[in-house]
């Protein structure tokens, strides 16, 4: 089974179309990032504030506050696009915790966020260099959070949820079981057809 990305179009072209003044490239643009940047957002959040913050809500700020701060951006790769977006997210995120919080600003809230952030963006690169798959290929030219982003996005809603709970929240299966409402036995088979999943959907597709 082969794995076709969120998009096909080259993220550096959309950039130039989109600093052209191209707001639908701008648009296609960002949209590449939306399920790199909701698996971060869930990732910050976590399970205790989910219940009072969205990842999607959180994601779908981040783009328009994009979309108005764009003329700012001066990257020119995908990797800066990414590290934009990311900066862009954990400011939203740290300004929503403000108001479910009385009291001014806590900056040591947001350093703590941008901390957890670097913590996640390695956990996704490490689950891939651990033995998730790295894509080949033409997926290898994009950045490799992105792409896995994707790849999970496409999995069956259990098969997403034991892979993030194990290897980005780092839960233990029995921990895992309490969450998912299962066995530690069952939840070991559905992590490892989860994992042949991913790595049918991760490989090449020449």
């Amino acid at each position: 089974m082969s794995f076709v990305t969120r998009s096909a179009e080259d993220p550096a072209a959309l950039l130039v179309q989109a600093r052209d003044g191209d707001a639908a490239a701008l648009g296609r643009l960002l949209e590449m990032y939306r399920n790199y940047l909701r698996l971060q957002a869930r990732a910050l959040i976590g399970a205790g504030l989910r219940v009072r913050l969205d990842p999607s809500d959180l994601v779908q700020e981040t783009f328009l506050d994009a979309h108005r701060d764009f003329a700012d951006f001066a990257g020119q790769t995908e990797g800066e696009i990414v590290a934009w977006l990311r900066k862009i997210l954990v400011r939203n995120l740290a300004d929503q915790l403000k108001r479910h919080r009385a009291g001014g600003r806590d900056y040591r809230r947001q350093e703590s966020l941008e901390a957890k952030l670097d913590r996640s963006s390695r956990d996704i690169q490490e689950a891939l260099e651990a033995g998730l798959s790295t894509p080949s290929g033409r997926a290898a030219q994009r950045e490799q959070s992105v792409v896995l982003a994707d790849a999970l996005a496409a999995l069956p809603p259990d098969y997403r949820e034991v892979l993030v709970l194990r290897h980005l929240e780092r839960l233990k299966f029995d921990e895992i079981a309490a969450r998912m409402g299962r066995s530690s036995g069952a939840v070991r088979m559905l992590w490892t057809r989860a994992l042949e999943k991913l790595h049918g959907l991760l490989e090449d597709r020449s």
